[in-house]
This record gives C-alpha cells, sequence and structure tokens, in this order.
C-alpha cells in the first residue's frame, strides 16, 4: 500500500496516512476521535519537497504499516506547529475540501487570475490566523500585505478563502442581500463603508476569529496560499459544474448549509 503525506488546515497538522484523498477526508471528517466532527480542508503534499521542513518523516516508514488484521494505518501525526510556513507552495498537489458527512471534492492549484471587477473583499482566514476580514485587495496582495515581515503582526504564509458578497462587493448600500447568510449585514455594511470612505484603508476585520464552519456555498472563487513569493489559487468549480460533475458533494454542501 502506498503512503501519502497531508496537510491539513482544521486543525493545522502534517498527516501520513495509508488512505487516498477521498477516503483519508472521509475519515477525517466523520470518524476521528482527535477533533470534533465536521469539515475537513487538507492538501496532498509531495512529501520529496519537505527534506528542508525539519519534519521528522521517518516516522512515516516507522508506524505507517498497516494493522494485524490488515487494516491500513490511517493517520500518524508528523507535525502540529508552523506546519503551513515550512511546507513548499510547490509541494501543494491539490487541496480536498470534505463535507461533514465525508463527501470529498479535490481541486487542482491553478495560476492566479485577478478579477479587477470587484472592488470590495470579504476573506476568511483559517491558518495560521483565523479572523474574517473585508479588504480592498484582491487575494494575491491581500497575501501580501498580511505576510509583510516589515508589519508589527504578520505570519510568513497565509491559507485563507474569499467569501461571496453578492452586490456588496460593488456598493455596501445595496438592497441585495437575501441569499448572504451572514448574521450581522449591517456590521458587515459597516465594514465595506469604511473602507470605501477611507482609501488609504486596505482591510477592515469583521470578525475576529472563525466561530463555526465556512460554510461552503459562500465561497466566491476559492482557496488560496500566499506568501512574500506569490499566490496559490485552488479554484472552486463553478456551479454548473458542481451540479453536472459533483452532484453529490455540492448536494451535501447545501444540506449543510440547510442545517446551520
Amino acid at each position: 500500500m502506498a503512503n501519502y503525506v497531508y496537510l491539513s488546515l482544521i486543525p493545522e497538522g502534517l498527516i501520513a496516512s495509508m488512505l487516498p484523498p477521498e477516503e483519508f477526508g472521509s475519515y477525517f471528517a466523520t470518524g476521528s476521535h482527535k477533533r470534533s466532527h465536521g469539515q475537513a480542508l487538507f492538501f496532498e503534499v509531495d512529501v520529496e519537497q519537505l527534506a528542508d521542513g525539519d519534519f521528522p518523516l521517518q516516522l512515516i516508514q516507522e508506524r505507517c504499516h498497516p494493522h494485524p488484521d490488515g487494516n491500513p494505518k490511517r493517520s500518524v501525526y508528523l507535525s502540529v506547529y508552523r506546519v503551513l510556513e515550512r511546507v513548499p507552495r510547490s509541494a501543494l498537489k491539490a487541496m480536498y475540501l470534505t463535507t461533514d458527512d465525508g463527501r470529498v471534492l479535490g481541486i487542482e492549484p491553478k495560476p492566479f487570475e485577478p478579477n479587477s471587477e470587484e472592488m470590495l473583499h470579504l476573506y476568511q482566514e483559517f491558518c495560521p490566523f483565523t479572523p474574517r476580514v473585508a479588504s480592498r485587495l484582491n487575494p494575491a496582495n491581500f497575501a501580501k500585505l498580511i505576510t509583510n515581515p516589515e508589519l508589527p503582526v504578520h505570519a510568513p504564509r497565509l491559507a485563507f478563502c474569499d467569501l461571496v458578497l453578492g452586490d456588496l462587493h460593488r456598493d455596501p448600500d445595496s438592497d441585495r442581500v437575501d441569499d448572504l447568510p451572514y448574521a450581522n449585514i449591517g456590521h458587515l455594511r459597516d465594514c465595506l463603508r469604511e473602507l470605501r470612505s477611507k482609501p488609504d484603508k486596505k482591510t477592515k476585520t469583521v470578525t475576529r476569529q472563525l466561530t463555526r464552519e465556512v460554510l461552503f456555498r459562500t465561497i466566491r472563487h476559492g482557496y488560496f496560499v500566499g506568501d512574500q513569493e506569490g499566490i496559490t489559487a485552488f479554484p472552486l468549480p463553478s456551479k454548473e459544474r458542481l451540479e453536472r460533475e459533483y452532484y453529490a458533494w455540492w448536494r451535501s454542501a447545501q444540506a449543510t448549509f440547510l442545517h446551520h
């Protein structure tokens, strides 16, 4: 059996496993006693690029082997501290989004393509910070700001996603907000208005920390991993492709939304 290495974002950790991505995602979301039942976000990692990351890679050979009954070893934790910054962005082979009932969607990395039409953005950070932030900056520039070593508070690397804003990404006063599943639309509007009225202000914190799972239906373009050297995008398929090619996952994601 082959061994795999995964970088989990919730919680942050580097994990070796004998399970392929779809099986690992299902196990990690529904079958682990070491974490809460719920969504799983993780990357498959190219282990050959981890030699300089000071990880105990020898544990893969020492511990990642079948149980006496023949069942595969599901997880061997290699690190749980400052993992994202020590894994090269180039080592992230694919990202996997797992619903809380174990449905898995794989997303391949692609070059970042900015959208010049969007004036305002809403980002959910996952690692190493977890606030929800409104910003005037596109994902690449946002990541570069948050990872700027000249700032008193910064991170070497950031994993985050962008969230839907509907008409609010152009006009914070728009009345068309019926489809936005955010608890405090008034506060969100105020944050966006402040950004629009103060051109020198680049970001505004909406929520200081992630208090519940991010609903997959609220993701606008996808997930991003960025630093001072650049950004890697993991774009979510279009709604049409989700309904046509990934219906089981999309139906599960919609059901999760309805339960919140």
